[in-house]
């Protein structure tokens, strides 16, 4: 394979030349070309794009679309969405559409902390060390970064706590610092991270210098010092709720509103013992959560990753959604957690994240929570709802078929015939193709053929 030195010393020009000769078959000028038509015609707002990653060639465009109808603790929302799924923008508006009808979406934040670590080798009498930490070590760090937490206490935010804990059991040696923190409508990675450092640097200094250690109990070792994505106490809990009765019929699957419900419920239940159907039901949550955290700036990864953990969080991998029957009532939960943010980072830097934001009412952290919870719930009934009642396939693959369309390069007539075709055929690769061919090697369509 060729190899490079100082690839990112090259201009756009360079690396994508060098990249055409030794990677891509086509015409060098070709790609060119291809490259530079996805770049933005405002120079100023590709030099922001430009700056966001590094080794930057061109953008790379997803479909920005709009979900309406969320009614959420009754203000109605039009939620944007990023994503590049067939029907995850139709089946979140359906979902939105169904409980605007309902009494709409409920949502309350249960807790917005965050936490990060110094993680760090000692060898010493631990005793010692927790002496030291609990009489004047705790202290002394929270003075220490003052000068990075009066902004974000301020604005509300800032150190809530710091704990010493003993991880020997995980690994000799190991000790961590856990601080809890608080950064409001911030996600907040670079200010805890921040802080972080800051102790590492004052606990090594402190314990060094404090005249009740002595020799190996003087070196503290810092392994590292960073945020945890994993936020269990940072939780937004939304839900929908309405009599069995009002949820209707469901004349497709021949349902009444009673089956209906239980049959839901029944596959919540799946989800939540079988790992299997678990892992895509919490997949199906993320299209939605992950669409919105896209079109606002956010970090879906970051999101994700905290989502996955915590539905670990009981010894085994279950759904992050739960169903209740009781009372004569169908009750539909999320409860997930969600670090945002609506200042800072991306979220003022991307021009269309900001619009996002615009759309919204410029939410704060917390509405923004709330917001993407109540998205995810909707993207997980509408998901389930035609799970058991008529396949899952069915919507998706009407929604999938303009994709295949032009992937066979069909004509707008072509595509027009084809809506019309398969309105109540089933769509699949092959039957799209063989009704093109029938259709061009005729001129008319299959059914008058």
């Amino acid at each position: 394979m060729q190899k490079i030195k100082g690839f990112s010393k090259l201009n756009r020009t360079e690396k994508i030349a060098w990249l055409a000769k030794h990677f891509l078959t086509s015409n060098p000028l070709d790609i060119a070309r291809e490259f530079s038509s996805y770049m933005h015609a405002n120079a100023e707002l590709q030099k922001v794009f430009d700056g966001i990653s590094e080794n930057t060639l061109t953008n790379f465009y997803l479909p920005y679309g709009v979900a309406p109808n969320f009614v959420i603790n009754g203000r109605t929302y039009v939620v944007p969405m990023v994503i590049e799924e067939s029907s995850v923008v139709a089946a979140a508006s359906a979902g939105a559409k169904f409980w605007s009808e309902r009494g709409g979406f409920h949502a309350e934040v249960i807790s917005t902390t965050k936490v990060g670590h110094v993680h760090f080798l000692w060898r010493g009498d631990s005793d010692k060390l927790f002496d030291f930490f609990n009489t004047e070590l705790k202290q002394i760090l929270i003075a220490d970064v003052k000068h990075l937490t009066e902004n974000m206490e301020n604005r509300g935010g800032g150190l809530k706590d710091i704990e010493l804990i003993d991880c020997t059991h995980l690994e000799p040696e190991y000790f961590q610092l856990k601080a809890t923190f608080e950064t409001v409508d911030a996600m907040g990675a670079n200010f805890i991270n921040s802080c972080l450092e800051e102790f590492a640097g004052c606990l090594t200094e402190e314990v060094k210098e404090n005249k009740n250690f002595s020799g190996a109990e003087r070196d503290v070792e810092v392994v590292m010092s960073i945020l945890s994505n994993y936020t269990p106490d940072c939780i937004v809990k939304a839900w929908v709720e309405c009599k069995i009765s009002d949820l209707g019929n469901f004349e497709e699957a021949e349902l009444n509103s009673s089956q209906f419900s239980r049959k839901f419920k029944t596959a919540i239940n799946i989800a939540k013992q079988d790992v299997y159907r678990a892992t895509t039901h919490n997949k199906g949550i993320f299209n939605g959560v992950d669409a919105v955290i896209l079109a606002t700036g956010n970090d879906f990864r970051a999101i994700e990753a905290c989502g996955h953990a915590y539905a670990s969080r009981n010894g085994k991998y279950e759904s992050l959604s739960d169903c209740k029957i009781e009372n004569g009532k169908f009750i539909f939960t999320l409860e997930i957690p969600l670090s945002v943010g609506t200042v800072g980072g991306l979220t003022k830097l991307h021009p269309l994240a900001k619009r996002s934001l615009e759309i919204l009412g410029n939410p704060g952290a917390k509405e923004l929570m709330k917001i993407i919870a109540c998205v995810g719930l909707a993207q997980n009934f509408s998901a389930v709802k035609a799970l058991v009642t008529s396949g899952i396939q069915k919507g998706h693959m009407k929604m999938h078929l303009s994709n295949i369309l032009r992937h066979f390069g069909a004509s707008d007539i072509e595509i027009e015939k084809a809506f019309a075709y398969f309105h109540d055929r089933t769509v699949s690769f092959s039957n799209v193709r063989e009704f093109l061919n029938t259709y061009r090697n005729n001129n008319l369509s299959p059914e008058k053929s």
